[in-house]
C-alpha cells in the first residue's frame, strides 16, 4: 500500500542491483535473501488486519459523524476537532480494502483510481496526526490557559485548522500525483541488471516509481518527511501539551476525583498515540539506516526489518479505530448525544410501523425522507 511503498518497499536496500523498482518485486524475487516467506506472510496478513481496520474504522468514526450531524446546538470546539477527525480517519480507511486486494493479488483498478487512493490516503493519513496535535493544543488552552484562550480556541477550530492540518496534508499528496502510477512487473521500463526477475509472477503495481538516475534520494527524503511531519512533530506537541496538563490537574486538592479520572483519560492518550506511531517509525528509521550503509546490512536484518515494519503498520493503522473511542465515546457528552440519537431513531422507526399498520404500506419515498431528517436533526 502506499506508505509501504513509500517507507520501505519502493527501493528495498537494493538500489544498487535494481533501478525504479517496487517492494513488492523486491519481494517476489529477492530469492538469495529468501524474501518468499515474508511476501506470503503479507498476502494474509495485510489483508486481514487491513479488513478487519476498514470494518471497525467505518462503524467508529461513522457513527461519529452521524451523531455529530444529529446534534440540533451550536457544537463546540471539541466537537468540530472529533467530527475533523473522525472525517479524515474515515476516508483513510475507505482506501483499505484496494490496498488489502494489492497485497492478496494484484492491482486491478487502473491508473485513476491508483492516483486518486495514493491522493486520498496520504492526505488523511497525515491529516488525522495532525489533527491529534491539535486536539491536544485545544486541551492545554481549556485547561492551563482556561481565563482567556476561548477566543484563541475558537480561532485555532474554526480556521487555522485548515491552514495547519488540511493544507499541509493536501500540499503533501504531489508526490503521488507526480510518481503513482499502474505498472506491470514485466514491463521493459523496469531496468535490472540480472535475470531474477523472470522467476517471480508477473504482476500489477499501483506504486510510486521514481526516477533511476535519483530514485534513492527521493526514497530517503520520503521516508524523513513522513517520520518528521507525521510522528515527530505533531508527537512532540501531544507530548508537551500533555505533560503540562498533567502536571496542572496534579495541583490542588479541589476535585481529586474528577482530577483522577481527567489524568487517566490524559495517560491513555499519550500511551495510544506513541504505542501506535513510535514502533512503525522506529521500523522504517532502521531500514532508511540499513538502505545508506549507516547500518551494516544482511539478510537476516532485512527481512525482520521488513516483517517488523509490515506488522508495526498494521497497529499503527489501529489507531484510526481508536480514535472514536478515545475522543469521543469517553466523553460524557458524546454519550448522552449518542442515546439521544439511537432513541429518536427507534422512536422513529416504532412511529413508521405504527403509521404502516394505521395507513397500510408507505412509498420508499416518504421513509427515505423521515430517516434523512432524523439523521440530519
Amino acid at each position: 500500500m502506499e506508505f509501504s511503498d513509500i517507507i520501505y518497499d519502493i527501493f528495498d536496500n537494493n538500489t544498487d542491483n535494481i533501478s525504479e523498482e517496487s517492494g513488492d518485486f523486491d519481494s517476489d524475487y529477492q530469492e538469495p535473501c529468501g524474501t518468499a516467506f515474508s511476501n506470503d506472510f503479507n498476502k494474509i496478513f495485510l489483508p486481514t488486519v487491513y479488513g478487519i481496520i476498514f470494518i471497525l474504522g467505518i462503524i467508529g468514526n461513522g457513527l461519529v459523524i452521524v451523531v455529530m450531524g444529529y446534534q440540533k446546538k451550536v457544537k463546540t470546539m471539541t466537537d468540530k476537532y472529533r467530527l475533523h477527525l473522525s472525517v479524515a480517519d474515515l476516508l483513510f480507511v475507505v482506501t483499505l480494502p484496494f490496498w488489502a486486494v494489492d497485497a492478496a493479488s494484484s492491482w486491478y483498478f487502473g491508473s485513476f483510481l491508483c492516483v486518486s487512493v495514493h491522493m486520498i490516503y496520504t492526505v488523511n493519513l497525515y491529516s488525522s496526526v495532525l489533527i491529534l496535535a491539535f486536539i491536544s493544543l485545544d486541551r492545554y488552552l481549556a485547561v492551563v490557559r482556561a481565563t482567556n484562550s476561548q477566543a484563541t480556541r475558537k480561532l485555532l477550530a474554526s480556521r487555522v485548522i485548515y491552514v495547519g492540518v488540511w493544507l499541509p496534508a493536501a500540499l503533501l499528496t504531489v508526490p503521488d500525483l507526480v510518481f503513482a502510477r499502474v505498472q506491470n512487473t514485466r514491463s521493459s521500463n523496469y531496468l535490472f541488471t540480472d535475470d531474477s526477475m523472470e522467476a517471480a509472477d508477473p504482476r500489477t503495481i499501483c506504486q510510486r516509481i521514481y526516477p533511476q538516475e535519483s530514485s534513492l534520494i527521493w526514497t530517503v527524503v520520503f521516508r524523513f518527511q513522513h517520520i518528521l511531519v507525521g510522528f515527530i512533530l505533531p508527537g512532540l506537541v501531544i507530548l508537551i501539551c500533555y505533560c503540562i496538563i498533567i502536571a496542572k490537574l496534579s495541583q490542588g486538592a479541589k476535585g481529586q476525583v474528577l482530577k483522577k479520572k481527567a489524568l487517566k483519560t490524559t495517560v491513555i492518550l499519550i500511551l495510544c498515540f506513541f504505542s501506535c506511531w513510535l514502533p512503525y517509525c522506529v521500523g522504517i528509521f532502521l531500514d532508511t539506516l540499513i538502505m545508506l550503509n549507516v547500518v551494516p546490512s544482511s539478510c537476516e536484518l532485512q527481512q525482520a526489518v521488513e516483517k517488523w515494519i509490515s506488522i508495526t503498520e498494521a497497529l499503527a493503522y489501529f489507531h484510526c479505530c481508536l480514535n472514536p473511542i478515545l475522543y469521543a465515546f469517553l466523553g460524557v457528552k458524546f454519550k448522552k448525544s449518542a442515546r439521544s440519537a439511537l432513541t429518536a431513531s427507534s422512536r422513529s422507526s416504532q412511529k413508521v410501523t405504527l403509521m404502516t399498520k394505521k395507513r397500510g404500506p408507505i412509498s420508499s419515498v416518504s421513509t427515505e425522507s423521515e430517516s434523512s431528517s432524523v439523521l440530519s436533526s
